[in-house]
């Protein structure tokens, strides 16, 4: 899934910066003495030949911008939706997770969010639903917010997921056995998946899953390890 093209964009934003940064070593340098020109080829010869600064440079844009759009976004991300939530009500750290019940991604890495609940006491998950995957995904979205409106997400979530891809018939066994009754689909189911897709493209999520973690946005099944990182990264800054 692509939701955004922000890598051509803080590619031109690095390669304008650079340019600038020529420009202004320039003009420090012809009040030294040398002249533009020759300023301009020096800086030009050391980005052709120290060209590994560039994915850095990109790396560190990328996590700034993700960190001021993390910020100014933050309590629409860690609101849930009713009850599309577990762990601790008033966790230390909240993460977010973007997520398709039809995504294969999602349903490996779910495994590595239970663990996490299971030994954080402290922590907070929120799930938002972003069905991308065609029919069947914006049918299982809109199943599994009619069980955050009951009060009966977890239960869903994890049955569904452990049915495997969702279907018409796997959807309706995963409703039978979380308690879950069917719904017409109200206004305000309409206006979360809204929400989420824009939520999703101001974070600049490349696919599902994606994960926000204090100011980190994590693109796709990072894995145990790197969510553990990430919540204790959290935790170590407000030290």
């Amino acid at each position: 899934m692509a939701i955004s093209g922000g890598w051509g964009a803080s590619l031109a934003a690095i390669v304008g910066g650079i340019a600038l940064g020529a420009a202004g070593m320039a003009g420090w340098y012809s009040w030294r003495g040398p002249d533009k020109a020759a300023t301009e080829a020096i800086v030009r010869d050391y980005v052709l030949n120290h060209g590994e600064i560039l994915p850095e440079a990109m790396k560190r844009m990328q996590d700034r911008q993700a960190a001021a759009s993390v910020t100014r976004h933050r309590s629409a991300l860690e609101t849930p939706y009713h009850a599309a939530w577990a762990g601790a009500a008033n966790g230390d750290v909240v993460l977010v997770e973007f997520f398709d019940y039809a995504c294969p991604y999602c349903r490996e890495t779910n495994a590595d969010v239970e663990r996490l609940l299971s030994e954080d006491p402290r922590l907070k998950v929120v799930w938002r639903e972003l069905p991308v995957l065609g029919p069947n995904s914006e049918a299982a979205a809109n199943a599994s917010l009619a069980a955050a409106r009951q009060g009966r997400f977890r239960q869903f979530h994890e049955r569904l997921f452990a049915l495997g891809r969702p279907t018409e018939a796997t959807l309706a066994q995963a409703m039978a056995e979380a308690g879950v009754s069917a719904e017409a689909d109200p206004p305000e189911a309409r206006a979360e998946l809204a929400r989420n897709v824009e939520l999703a493209r101001a974070m600049e999520a490349t696919g599902t899953p994606t994960f926000i973690v204090g100011n980190q946005v994590l693109q796709g099944a990072v894995g145990y390890d790197a969510l553990k990182a990430a919540i204790a990264e959290v935790r170590r800054s407000r030290s």
